[in-house]
């Protein structure tokens, strides 16, 4: 009896040992001069980063996800180029029931097969923007993207 409960317990230990090799996703490394920290959201096909500002203020959002966004992003809401991990993207302005909002931009970057990010900046100004724009094009997303597919 007692081999038995020392062979449940080894068992015990394995499957929580396995259990914690399996980490959860966890959103990129923002840089410390940013200023920014992630608020982060995860479910069984997606990892949701929302990145505040000290006084609370969201200003960047990525999603990843298994799932194409499906997004419509019209090319005559097209604005900047960018590029991601060797892959090149446009920013577009989003439709917002035609509401204009010039510092919003919205992006969807394939990372891979069956990977994607979606990514939104609600900047205060033309600065911000350009600053989180590229902040953005700077993140590692592979790591991230890569434990969606665990």
């Amino acid at each position: 009896m007692k081999s038995a409960s020392c062979l449940f317990g080894l068992l015990l230990l394995s499957v929580g040992g396995s259990a914690a090799a399996q980490q959860a996703p966890t959103c990129p490394t923002l840089p410390p001069a940013a200023g920014l920290e992630w608020k982060q959201l995860a479910g069984a096909d997606y990892l949701s980063c929302k990145a505040l500002t000290a006084d609370g203020r969201e200003v960047l959002g990525v999603m990843f996800t298994t799932r194409d966004p499906g997004l419509s992003l019209p090319r005559d809401r097209r604005e900047e180029k960018g590029q991601l991990a060797e892959e090149d993207f446009y920013w577009y302005r989003p439709d917002l029931g035609g509401r204009e909002l010039v510092n919003r931009r919205v992006a969807v970057i394939e990372l891979g097969k069956k990977r994607y990010a979606q990514v939104w900046i609600d900047a205060g100004d033309n600065l911000e923007l350009g600053s989180l724009q590229g902040l953005t094009q700077r993140l590692d997303m592979q790591p991230a993207s890569l434990a969606l597919g665990r």
